[in-house]
């Protein structure tokens, strides 16, 4: 293989840019011309020109958030005639590989090209960890230590004015990062999609804290749990106390990518190469203890992965 492709596609993840700097510089080491596609599928389908990458077009942005290659939502991708349209793009710039770095709906898009002749390869770049098949995708580790952050300064004020403070995180369909921020932050309470919740227990939580001479409260909500303003209204009137809501928003998905991200993106985007290299297609490269390794891109959404319940219960035991 000698002409290779490599795009950022969906929402932006820190450590996207150590994946697309490892898929550049892996491709040219294995004598591959790497091309770098500009705003994900939107640009296959809008005939973006191709960009050249040379080993010093990728210096300098391991550290820096986002992506160097820019990113977009292209739901056209869920048409078969767009799809043949994409596909058809990259034949006619004579590219035999593409290294798609992104999520779910991502590698869908990726296996549509599959079936119309191109061989493709996934690198898993999402903060909201869903991903099937691997323990963790670039971004989340950052993420989480954004949110982190944020609990560590909320917690200073609500513990001054003995507070409640609910503060909302990304999470539409699932909680795996208001989990990992509420159990590393000390969170009273975490609200999720995946778990049933009673509003009259997390009072009760908040009252148990008090008992113990407890100053503040700190509770994490994913956004897909509830309206984090219905759930302030609702434990104001029952507590009758001043509660506080902060939303993070897309301050998550920014800023310098941790080590834990930059290692991870160096690893998945040298391996998406070596795979397309050696021939196989279809594969994304998921990380199991300690391991980086390809797994099939179907398997990726197939099924949903697995909520860790006993990880959520262990995290309201420890905030008794």
């Amino acid at each position: 293989m000698k002409k290779i492709a490599v795009m950022t596609s969906g929402g932006d993840a820190p450590g996207m840019n150590a994946a697309v700097r490892a898929v550049v510089r892996r491709g040219i080491n294995l004598g591959c011309s790497v091309f770098g596609v500009r705003r994900g599928y939107t640009g296959l389908l809008n005939g973006n020109k191709l960009i050249e990458m040379e080993l010093g077009s990728v210096a300098d942005i391991i550290h820096r958030g986002g992506t160097i290659l820019l990113t977009a939502r292209a739901p056209e991708m869920f048409e078969p005639a767009y799809q043949d349209q994409a596909a058809d793009f990259l034949k006619k710039e004579g590219i035999e590989g593409l290294v798609v770095i992104g999520g779910e709906g991502s590698f869908k898009g990726a296996l549509t090209l599959e079936e119309r002749g191109i061989k493709v390869s996934g690198v898993p770049a999402t903060i909201d960890n869903d991903i099937n098949g691997t323990e963790q995708t670039i971004g989340f580790d950052t993420a989480v230590n954004t949110i982190l952050d944020a609990v560590n300064k909320l917690r200073d004020t609500a513990t001054s004015h003995e507070r409640v403070f609910l503060l909302e995180v990304m999470g539409r369909n699932n909680g795996f990062l208001a989990l990992a921020a509420g159990l590393a932050g000390g969170a009273e309470s975490i609200l999720v999609p995946e778990m049933e919740y009673d509003l009259d227990e997390v009072c009760e939580r908040v009252l148990h804290g008090i008992r113990r001479q407890k100053a503040h409260s700190i509770i994490v909500v994913a956004e897909g749990a509830g309206d984090v303003f219905y759930i302030n209204e609702e434990i104001k009137k029952r507590l009758k106390a001043d509660i506080r809501v902060t939303v993070l928003g897309h301050i998550q998905r920014g800023g310098s990518p941790s080590a834990v991200d930059r290692m991870l993106g160096s690893r998945m985007g040298a391996l998406a190469v070596d795979l397309l290299s050696e021939g196989k297609s279809g594969y994304y490269t998921a990380f199991r203890g300690n391991e980086v390794f390809p797994t099939s891109l179907k398997q990726s959404f197939d099924q949903a992965r697995k909520f860790p319940e006993e990880l959520y219960k262990l995290a309201l035991i420890l905030a008794r």
